[in-house]
């Protein structure tokens, strides 16, 4: 193996089998900004739109950004922003470089730069996934949080933004005032009604100093929303290894995923949009039975088994879900939030699906990571369709134990005595119970005072207070495997 690194330069002496960007990539012009580049985007939109560029579309190129790190810059910058997708499925893997990025910016360094190019009149579309943490909103009433410093910070200097906010109105106000089309706004994270609550907030954004461009951005900036379906753990050293090999050059930081994907955009476009349906996203008039799906289905499923993972001192989902009791459990879960979609999806043959991807052993997809940030994943992925199912007077004793467990995990220790990681800046901002000494019963009362996560009428209800204070206090005293043994029988 060599220790040259990818490039331009080295791609026609990579190994007949590592698949290459067919178009020549100089020839190729930006025509979406992408904001908050990680390892979801490349391993999902870039390659979706490197099969556009393949085929000729050679006007969708991406501008990524960074809104924090400047490390995918540093990785990938000096190798002409190229990388390496390595796709697995537990018994083969396949390499393919991706070279639709064509430029890497990081916007704290340069925030000017960054909103000169969504003014490029070629752009047209601006995807995001920056995480739910990214919408610095209080999500469960789909409310912008106009105390943060980031929100401040750009209402008082417009000049220099911080938030998506403040770079999508910089851009959306100096277009409009340039006669350039209005941008196409594509979020791309695991929200309810993404697009709605994106268009939402920005109105709102925009309203507290300019109501003008506030209509303006709700007259005529279109936000689809979108369903992200696809599993990409953190890349790891064995992961970048592996590549160098099959590549016999070094690459600073690939990508690994599963093959499957799906993606579903609600078609709203007025000004353009990459033919992506060529690769198998599809392109619909509501995304909501999708979103639903994936959210209570894989995303609050992930939840409850990172939870287990935290508390049971196991590293990733695989070793999770080869338990026999969580097999049993997670069935249990999504018989129970099935019955909370739209029937024209199929519950069931999701869940096909979900089991064994879930038990791939080729992704080392870490409890840590699934678990960062739960405090902001945890209202719609498992407390929605919960209070759903109590509404309806539905079985939902499994989605009340996955919210139990998420509480166990927020504890300092897990059952060996080893620290709980959690990463996770909102709950780590508020002040959480001492697990090892509080009763069960106050450690509830307090969570429930959690209001980023627990509306009021959680804490008005004594049949949900006590449901969920049996659940957590069979974790606490059985451990979480035995607790959801006992309770599937």
């Amino acid at each position: 193996m060599s220790n040259s690194r990818l490039c331009q330069a080295a791609l026609p002496a990579l190994p007949a089998a590592i698949a290459l960007p067919a178009y020549d990539r100089a020839g190729v012009t930006p025509g979406i900004v992408h904001l908050g580049v990680g390892a979801f985007h490349r391993a999902h939109q870039a390659v979706f739109v490197d099969d556009c560029l393949n085929r000729g579309e050679t006007g969708w190129g991406i501008v990524a950004a960074s809104l924090r790190s400047p490390d995918t810059r540093d990785a990938i910058g000096p190798q002409d922003n190229l990388y390496t997708y390595c796709e697995r499925d537990g018994r083969d893997e396949r390499f393919r470089v991706i070279g639709s990025i064509l430029e890497m910016l990081v916007a704290p360094e340069n925030p000017a730069r960054l909103v000169d190019r969504l003014c490029d009149p070629q752009v047209r579309i601006v995807t995001l996934t920056v995480t739910e943490k990214g919408y610095l909103a209080n999500l469960s009433e789909g409310t912008l949080m106009r105390d943060h410093p980031d929100i401040r910070h750009d209402l008082e200097n417009p000049e220099a933004p911080r938030s998506i906010y403040g770079f999508l109105l910089s851009a959306v106000r100096r277009r409009r005032a340039e006669g350039s089309v209005p941008l196409t706004l594509l979020s791309c994270d695991n929200l309810p009604s993404n697009g709605q609550v994106l268009q939402t907030l920005l109105v709102e954004f925009a309203r507290i100093n300019d109501p003008d461009l506030a209509d303006h951005v709700a007259r005529n900036v279109s936000c689809p929303c979108v369903m992200v379906d696809r599993i990409v753990p953190a890349t790891t050293g064995v992961d970048r290894l592996a590549v160098a090999h099959g590549l016999g050059i070094m690459d600073a930081w690939p990508v690994v995923a599963e093959p499957y994907f799906r993606w579903v955009i609600e078609d709203r476009f007025p000004h353009g949009r990459p033919q992506l349906e060529a690769s198998g996203v599809e392109f619909v008039e509501d995304v909501v039975p999708y979103e639903h799906m994936k959210l209570r289905m894989l995303n609050g499923a992930h939840t409850a088994i990172a939870a287990i993972g935290q508390v049971a001192g196991l590293a990733t989902v695989a070793d999770v879900y080869a338990q026999a009791r969580v097999r049993t459990f997670i069935d249990r879960y999504w018989r129970e939030v099935a019955t909370t979609l739209s029937p024209l999806v199929s519950g069931a043959d999701y869940a096909a699906g979900l089991r064994g991807r879930f038990a791939n052993p080729a992704l080392r997809h870490r409890a840590v990571q699934i678990a960062s940030d739960a405090s902001q994943k945890v209202p719609q992925r498992i407390l929605a369709p919960l209070m759903e199912l109590r509404g309806d007077r539905r079985a939902h004793g499994a989605v009340m134990m996955a919210l139990a467990l998420w509480i166990r995990s927020c504890a300092a220790r897990n059952e060996a005595g080893e620290p709980i990681v959690i990463q996770d800046p909102v709950f780590n901002g508020w002040a959480a119970p001492d697990q090892d000494v509080l009763p069960a019963e106050a450690v509830i009362e307090r969570f429930l005072s959690f209001d980023r996560v627990f509306g009021g009428q959680c804490r008005a209800e004594p049949e949900f207070v006590a449901a969920l204070t049996a659940a957590y206090h069979a974790i606490r005293t059985k451990g979480a495997l035995n607790a959801i043994g006992m309770m599937t029988g």
